[in-house]
């Protein structure tokens, strides 16, 4: 049955959306150039309708060298030829809309391309130039100025900071190609007002913050006084990330959100120390969303999965703000392989957290069961941070392999000509036209729990749970409205009484009286 939709303007939809995330790169190819692009992504929205989500966020497809796969940005306001046109994208835009699915964009803020107009120009000019001062340049340190300004590393490894020609240095706390914003400029708070109103005029419903949390510096930018300073990343506040001043800005973004008809919203990528901390970013006059990233990275362990859910939903609640959950995405192992425990732990896991109050985002390809591609020869790769020592792990491109849609060979209907990572040889089984109709499979396992969580009254928002009494090792919650959620995270079959009339189970059960053996890594939806 196709899900119904309304796009009609609603208050507060956001707060039990189910958000899908579309990688252009990776999801389908309308051109045949082994790239995906918007006529791919316009050629499956259809799909997407009948999934039964709510929203699809796009990653970068804006005008850019593609350093970093489009994180690093020449031109916001422009469509990079890789994936089309403006028109393209007003396009997606229009027959998401026509569709009933909402349409959220990336937008990157910390840092642009190096060949963004502004900083060309800044480079050009040389010290003294008023353009500088719209990024963080410095003079080094040394007799000769030969030290970089201070000793901040790259996420992607190395010194965050490249010395040009005229011997001044400019910081980036990614790729030397993504030079940082100086965000205390008034001229940069007055561009990104201005792009993000030139895509809400388009009528995008949202913006995905990438580095919400990285836009103010410490001032003086002071030293760390130590270095594998990725490691403390979401552990501690950092001269460079999680300052108090970026609040300041996003209070500024909601007052253009808020002139839009349509409850418009923007989510924030911010890794924090803490819960609490995020919460920050979402006060009443602030942003709507923060991914929360304290759950992604919570190990497959019902004591450990408990305290992440009661820390979340308590994190949020003084700021009446939904908790977002999330398992994958385009930075992260997919969580089939991340999780341990094969297919079956990974959908236990997607029924636990589509059951929990709150905003679900979804990763493409994880409705299919997709596993991380962890074989991907050297040469293929193109994450940056793969080709930098010190940094991230560089394996992020195992995430970003395109999707398979149809037949029983590469490329999989992505496209006609080939796929720009090399898909495995086994996924046959896994495409999308080998799923439809599966009772058994995992995407019509994803469109029942969807179309569940869009019609029974106990799923979807809210901000608590109650916790049942459970044998070791098994997560069980009532939610308000007549469903318990019961999840078993050991290997083994655990006993226990039935609340009710099994609604959807992650794997197939025995038929039950009473009491009955919940498999290992499986979850159950019951009504009462």
């Amino acid at each position: 049955m196709t899900p119904q939709h309304d796009v009609t303007p609603a208050t507060d939809w956001w707060r039990d959306a189910v958000i899908y995330q579309v990688y252009p790169r990776s999801f389908a190819d309308g051109n045949g150039d082994g790239m995906g692009d918007l006529a791919g992504i316009r050629s499956r929205l259809p799909y997407l309708r009948d999934l039964g989500v709510d929203a699809v966020w796009l990653s970068p497809f804006y005008a850019s060298p593609q350093a970093d796969a489009g994180y690093d940005v020449a031109d916001y306001r422009a469509i990079d030829p890789m994936f089309g046109t403006l028109p393209d994208a007003e396009a997606v835009i229009r027959d998401a809309h026509g569709l009933g699915l909402r349409i959220i964009v990336d937008l990157v803020p910390n840092h642009c391309s190096d060949q963004h107009a502004w900083f060309r120009r800044a480079l050009a000019e040389g010290p003294g130039s008023t353009l500088r001062e719209r990024f963080h340049f410095r003079k080094g340190r040394g007799e000769n100025g030969e030290q970089p300004p201070n000793d901040w590393e790259s996420l992607f490894g190395g010194p965050a900071w490249t010395r040009v020609p005229d011997g001044e240095w400019y910081l980036h706390l990614f790729a030397p190609e993504q030079p940082d914003f100086n965000w205390d400029h008034p001229a940069v708070r007055d561009e990104f007002r201005s792009v993000l109103r030139f895509w809400l005029d388009l009528g995008v419903d949202g913006f995905r913050v990438d580095v919400a949390h990285g836009l103010v510096k410490a001032p003086g930018l002071p030293d760390m006084g130590h270095g594998e300073q990725l490691r403390l990343l979401g552990n501690q506040v950092l001269p460079f990330f999680d300052q108090d001043g970026v609040h300041d800005i996003y209070r500024s973004w909601r007052t253009v959100l808020d002139e839009y008809a349509g409850d418009r919203i923007a989510v924030a990528e911010a890794w924090t120390p803490t819960v609490e901390r995020t919460a920050r970013y979402l006060r009443p006059d602030e942003l709507h969303q923060a991914f929360n990233f304290h759950y992604l990275n919570t190990d497959w362990d019902a004591t450990a999965l408990r305290e992440a859910i009661d820390t979340s939903l308590d994190a949020m609640r003084p700021v009446s703000a939904p908790t977002t959950w999330v398992l994958s995405n385009h930075d992260v192992v997919r969580h089939r392989t991340r999780l341990g425990g094969g297919l079956d732990r990974a959908r236990a896991a997607t029924l636990l957290m589509l059951a929990l109050p709150g905003s679900a985002y979804l990763y493409q390809g994880e409705e299919l069961g997709l596993p991380e591609v962890t074989d991907l020869p050297d040469e293929v790769r193109q994450d940056p941070s793969f080709f930098r020592d010190a940094g991230q792990e560089g394996l992020r491109d195992g995430c970003r392999v395109p999707l398979p849609w149809s037949g029983d060979a590469a490329p999989y209907g992505f496209g006609t000509g080939g796929s720009w990572l090399p898909q495995p040889a086994d996924w046959a089984a896994l495409t999308v036209e080998a799923q439809i109709g599966d009772p058994d499979s995992t995407l019509e396992l994803y469109r029942t729990a969807l179309s569940l969580r869009r019609t029974h009254p106990a799923l979807g928002a809210g901000a608590s749970v109650e916790w049942l009494d459970a044998p070791a090792g098994v997560v069980a919650f009532r939610r308000p409205g007549g469903l318990v959620c019961t999840v078993n995270t050991t290997a083994a079959p655990v006993r226990l009484a039935a609340p009710g009339r099994v609604l959807l189970s992650s794997r197939r059960v025995e038929p039950f009286d009473g009491d009955f053996a919940l498999p290992g890594d499986t979850a159950v939806w019951f009504e009462e």
